[in-house]
């Protein structure tokens, strides 16, 4: 039988997209307007900000700046000042593991209900959400009120808000394991706390372990800031020699807080190495 031209048409029209995409010019011409509204907020950012250049850019100010970095760049390696940054080091270190610690137990004790069912589970994961909302700077200052200046709330304020991120991550870890080793010990009789311990935990023991030594990694660097609120540690030492404009004690300072996130995350890798 011999196509007729309507039939052609119809046959053409079949194999043509139901929506045609839309013409090339008109995506660039989108492309080239947030071009333009972000270089004119960038302008508009200058503009209102209005920065003084000439004085940032004048001879008495390079001047302070090559002697700022000029005793920035000579840190202090006195005997009796390496005594107190070594102390200071050794605390900063104990609050970041100390805080850990309190937070893979409390963290644990509330991703148990927090990946249940129910009201409990809603419960749970509204005070985790609120633990790890809070910044440990914010509960540093919140708990220097009731703990007074030390390093004992800025080990309860990593510890808080720690408990919120690893209650998270535990909590969809039990979630995510294997329920069929679970499933056969209920259906002999078993408690649920013996289920955890014996099906559920060892299934998810290596996912908890890398979770807690990355949170301690970040925690090293939140405890050397939190001293800058009077927490103790390096980041109280930071603080005190900054504001005298102590330049080369807060070099030294700098240094140890530098050593010790590398020494933490060169451990960190080690221990995950050992654990395969």
């Amino acid at each position: 039988m011999k196509a007729t031209p309507d039939m052609t048409r119809k046959r053409l029209a079949a194999q043509l997209p139901a929506q045609l995409p839309p013409p090339l010019w008109s995506a660039r011409c989108k492309a080239c307007w947030y071009v333009l509204f972000i270089a004119l907020l960038t302008i508009a950012s200058f503009w209102s900000l209005d920065l003084q250049w000439g004085k940032f850019l004048s001879v008495d100010a390079m001047q302070k700046m090559g002697r700022f970095v000029a005793e920035l760049l000579t840190p202090n390696f006195e005997g009796s000042f390496l005594s107190k940054l070594s102390w200071a080091t050794l605390e900063t270190l104990a609050m970041s593991a100390l805080g850990t610690l309190l937070a893979v137990v409390l963290g644990l004790l509330l991703a148990l209900p927090a990946s249940g069912r129910g009201a409990v589970r809603t419960i749970t994961r509204a005070v985790l959400n609120a633990l790890r909302s809070i910044p440990e700077l914010i509960w540093a200052t919140l708990l220097l009120i009731a703990a007074g200046l030390g390093p004992m709330a800025g080990t309860l304020a990593l510890a808080l808000h720690t408990s919120g991120v690893l209650g998270r991550l535990f909590a969809e870890a039990i979630e995510n394991a294997e329920g069929s080793p679970a499933m056969a010990l209920r259906t002999s009789g078993v408690g649920e706390l013996k289920i955890f311990f014996y099906a559920t935990l060892p299934q998810i023991m290596p996912q908890l372990i890398s979770y807690t030594l990355y949170r301690w990694e970040n925690n090293i660097r939140a405890a050397a800031v939190l001293g800058v609120v009077g927490a103790g540690g390096l980041g109280a030492m930071l603080s005190f020699h900054m504001s005298l404009f102590q330049m080369a004690e807060t070099s030294s300072v700098l240094l140890a807080m530098l050593a010790l996130v590398v020494l933490v995350d060169a451990l960190s890798y080690w221990i995950r190495r050992i654990l395969g």
